[in-house]
């Protein structure tokens, strides 16, 4: 256990186990997000979110001016 303790302490072992560390989460986060048709037409539908609001802005500025 000790001898576990006094290995991650060196620096030189400690940035390859980051690195595989950091490697293998992102690639679990690309296999999430782009397995599964549910999610895939989920995140679909979230491209047009930036879109939609600008829409509804428009769509109140142009009922504010036929009031008055």
């Amino acid at each position: 256990m000790f001898e576990w303790f006094e290995w991650l302490t060196k620096m030189e072992n400690t940035k390859p186990l980051a690195l595989v560390i950091f490697f293998v989460t992102f690639v679990a986060i690309v296999l999430y997000v782009f397995t599964g048709k549910k999610r895939k037409q989920r995140l679909e539908s979230y491209k047009d979110i930036p879109f939609q609001d600008d829409d509804r802005e428009l769509k109140d500025s142009d009922k504010g001016k036929d009031n008055g």
